[in-house]
């Protein structure tokens, strides 16, 4: 079965080809928008489902899989930062903080569906100011949410520890959703 890869994220795409998966991007646009009174947990699977529902393309022999990514602190979501100003603003407010980050999962076929969430606590020091300015004016963070990629020098010189899958971080927690494509297949 082919696996189409409803996602716009560069790093989405570059796990499934570091996990050696083939796949077929197609475009999907849907909102973010979610109801005010969410569960916070539930937030990303609801995001990829939602994906998954806008897809209107042919799901014979194929396999879809959307995802979203949101980061929680204190009670509340931190998606994409709007500009640099606001990506400041996020990462002082991880500094020196836990915060827990979760990727949703949708695999759709035309005759089965398989969701799931995974969740990775990240650990950050606290980080100066100078840091999180040059940062956000070097890597240019604004496609992500809580406006860092673990991937890049402010997960390398900020993290001290993380307690989950670091790929989920990075938006997609690999190799769940490896065993999960090889579930659905067998189940096709």
């Amino acid at each position: 079965m082919e696996l189409l890869l409803g996602s716009k994220s560069p790093r989405r795409q570059e796990l499934l080809k570091g996990a050696g998966t083939e796949y077929t991007l197609v475009n999907i646009d849907s909102d973010e928008d979610f109801p005010d009174d969410m569960e916070k947990e539930k937030v990303a699977e609801y995001l990829a489902i939602k994906k998954a529902e806008a897809y209107k393309g042919n799901l014979e022999n194929k396999i879809l899989l959307t995802a979203d990514t949101t980061v929680y602190l204190d009670g509340e979501i931190i998606n994409k930062p709007e500009d640099e100003a606001d990506a400041v603003k996020m990462l002082t407010k991880l500094s020196g903080k836990m915060h827990t980050v979760f990727t949703g999962v949708c695999l759709r076929s035309k005759t089965q569906e398989i969701t799931f969430t995974d969740k990775t606590n990240v650990y950050f020091k606290d980080l100066t100011n100078e840091q999180i300015v040059y940062y956000v004016q070097n890597f240019r963070p604004l496609d992500k949410a809580g406006a860092y990629g673990i991937q890049d020098w402010i997960g390398y010189i900020g993290v001290t520890k993380i307690e989950g899958d670091f790929f989920n971080v990075m938006g997609l927690p690999v190799n769940r959703v490896y065993d999960e494509l090889q579930k659905f297949r067998q189940n096709q």
